[in-house]
């Protein structure tokens, strides 16, 4: 419950939801779900004047924000490259993920603000049977969310859709905390509300924090250890490979691309040593979850271990 879960765009989607139009859809309207979840809350901070609610509110719309770059990640990804984006359009995601970030900030800002505020001058809420109604339906709102991703998610064979559906049944729980800021103000506890507020503060913070993290990695082109850890043991296992130098990965957009160097008997002729290259990227595109391409460039070694590829860039 305490564990932020990550937003990142390629931790939404995996092969099964990607290939399944009905994952997609899942994913889509789960999120019309939320956002309409979110209007509805908005309303009712606009009468009630409720800073708890609107720290609800806010969480809910950071974390649907940040499927924002997911959906242009899909929406650009289908366009080729051209001669000027030779890589395609997958990087759009990251400039939507700092944007993204920006917005979270903003809305975290304001509600420690606004939770401040009412602290320093008490205020009394409106409307509480609104407030409460409006955080029973942020709880009702997360868990049908987390319902229909987890039911479709297990249709299609999508861990990715099950953990977003579970974390959403998480996030459902931030709304209860509003019901019982609710129940302390009509019991006269002036403050309940706004620290209630603060409290919905840090689990914003939480979700700003995660999300700036994964666009700052993504910024850096940084990769799970584990994943290059992967790619070197199936460079390793493939036939006529005889050891594993460079081992690049970098996401474009929510897939991965590989750089990687080979060394292969000396011996070889071009093709052998091309052959070794093609066989070793085959293996890398079915043993890598998301990796979309690989390039291998085979160096060759002779027998005593020299490297000649190597020695003849040293003595140049």
């Amino acid at each position: 419950m305490f564990q932020p879960h990550s937003h990142e765009a390629a931790d939404k989607v995996d092969a099964a939801m990607e290939a399944s139009a009905e994952g997609m859809r899942a994913l889509w309207i789960s999120l019309a779900g939320l956002g309409a979840t979110t209007v509805i809350q908005a309303v009712v901070v606009a009468v009630s004047g409720s800073v708890a609610l609107l720290g609800d509110t806010l969480h809910n719309a950071a974390d649907a924000l940040t499927a924002v770059p997911l959906g242009i990640a899909f929406v650009l990804g289908r366009r080729p490259p051209t001669r000027r984006y030779t890589y395609g359009y997958g990087r759009a995601e990251d400039l939507a993920g700092v944007a993204i970030v920006l917005t979270i900030a903003a809305s975290s800002i304001a509600a420690v603000y606004a939770a401040i505020e009412r602290l320093a001058h008490p205020q009394e809420v409106s409307h509480l049977i609104a407030v409460a109604g409006a955080a029973l339906v942020g709880f009702a709102g997360n868990e049908l969310v987390a319902r229909y991703r987890i039911r479709i998610g297990r249709k299609i064979g999508s861990a990715a859709l099950v953990a977003d559906g579970l974390h959403a049944r998480t996030d459902g729980f931030t709304s209860l905390a509003v019901l019982a800021g609710a129940g302390g103000v009509a019991l006269g506890w002036r403050w309940a509300d706004p620290v209630v507020g603060l409290v919905i503060t840090v689990a914003i913070l939480m979700v700003l924090r995660q999300a700036a993290r994964e666009v700052y990695r993504r910024l850096m082109d940084a990769v799970d250890p584990s994943v290059v850890d992967a790619a070197e043991d199936t460079l390793r296992g493939t036939d006529g490979v005889q050891g594993v130098g460079q081992v690049r990965l970098r996401w474009i957009g929510h897939r991965l691309r590989a750089e990687c160097e080979v060394i292969v008997d000396a011996r070889s002729s071009a093709v052998e040593a091309h052959q070794v290259a093609v066989e070793a990227e085959h293996a890398l595109i079915h043993a890598i979850p998301r990796l979309s391409a690989a390039l291998v460039h085979a160096d060759p070694q002779s027998h005593d271990g020299v490297d000649h590829h190597a020695a003849l860039a040293g003595h140049r």
